[in-house]
């Protein structure tokens, strides 16, 4: 009898070394999935949380990918890189070392709203171009600001020139950049020496595995560590349905408000379920014969 393929969250504690793709590619084959993918790049120098959807469960990446992440880092003061982080090119260094005092300060100013410019080393696409391929290739090109937000940043001394981070931030927020534009403002530069996201779409590294032990599992053993993809979505109601209008919204259609006795705002998301579990995710919408809960996304029997 055929094995079936389990589909849901792996969360996988990411070594270093490999990139965030790499390890996909590893847990899709490891559970025999059709399909795999990942909530939020880390790059190869980074560790920890990563997210990975296997079968049906990709559908729900969008969702996971507008989280708050938690990370811990190393910032190393006195040397600038191409990348903002240890594995690029020297641009500059410093023997300049600043105070203890200096450096908490320099960090706490960056606690809330800052406009950050993305690094050229990184995935987002300009003119259809990806910016790591541009700068590859030796150009460097203007970036737009965009605005994140540090809801807590804390800072320990590791020794005169490197201090371990703790960062609590918006989606979209670059690690390295911020500790490169730590360095900036004290004015000796400062690069990333190491990062590991500590957390991501709620979960954390208490709920990781790495490779290593994922490969040495037996396969009951890892089909166990799929958590189910309606974790993912917990923080939304849930609305029951009965088995005709089940039927309709897995065919896709509009469940009027009215019909099944509920009251909710426009926009409001919320997970169908039916006498088998959770199906799909819906969105409360206006038709013109009232409000109705939109199927979104189809999970079908996860």
């Amino acid at each position: 009898m055929k094995k079936t393929v389990p589909s849901g969250v792996v969360i996988l504690n990411k070594c270093e070394g490999i990139s965030s793709q790499s390890a996909v590619n590893r847990v899709k084959r490891l559970f025999g999935a059709d399909k795999a993918g990942h909530t939020g790049t880390l790059d190869p120098l980074a560790t920890g949380v990563l997210p990975v959807l296997v079968g049906r469960a990709v559908k729900a990446s969008e969702f996971m990918l507008t989280g708050d992440k938690h990370y811990s880092a190393t910032l190393l003061l006195g040397i600038t890189t191409d990348t903002e982080d240890i594995t690029g090119t020297v641009l500059s260094q410093s023997d300049i070392i600043p105070t203890e005092d200096e450096v908490m300060a320099a960090v706490a100013s960056f606690a809330g709203t800052y406009s950050q410019i993305p690094p050229m080393y990184s995935a987002i696409k300009v003119g259809g171009q990806k910016l790591y391929d541009l700068a590859r290739r030796g150009e460097v090109i203007e970036r737009e600001p965009r605005e994140v937000r540090i809801y807590f940043i804390g800072c320990e001394r590791i020794n005169e020139k490197e201090y371990k981070l703790d960062v609590h931030c918006s989606k979209g927020t670059y690690i390295r950049t911020l500790l490169a534009d730590i360095g900036a403002r004290l004015g000796v530069g400062g690069t990333m020496k190491t990062l590991t996201r500590t957390e991501a779409a709620g979960f954390t590294l208490a709920n990781a595995h790495t490779l290593e032990e994922i490969e040495n599992m037996s396969d009951d053993e890892r089909d166990r560590l799929v958590i189910p993809v309606e974790r993912v979505f917990e923080k939304f109601d849930a609305v029951r349905l009965s088995a005709f209008f089940s039927r309709l919204a897995h065919a896709g259609q509009e469940i009027y408000l009215k019909k099944i006795g509920t009251e909710l705002a426009v926009g409001t998301l919320v997970r169908l379920c039916d006498d088998f579990g959770f199906f799909a995710l819906g969105e409360v919408r206006e038709f013109d014969d009232g409000l109705a809960i939109k199927p979104i996304r189809q999970f079908g029997k996860l």
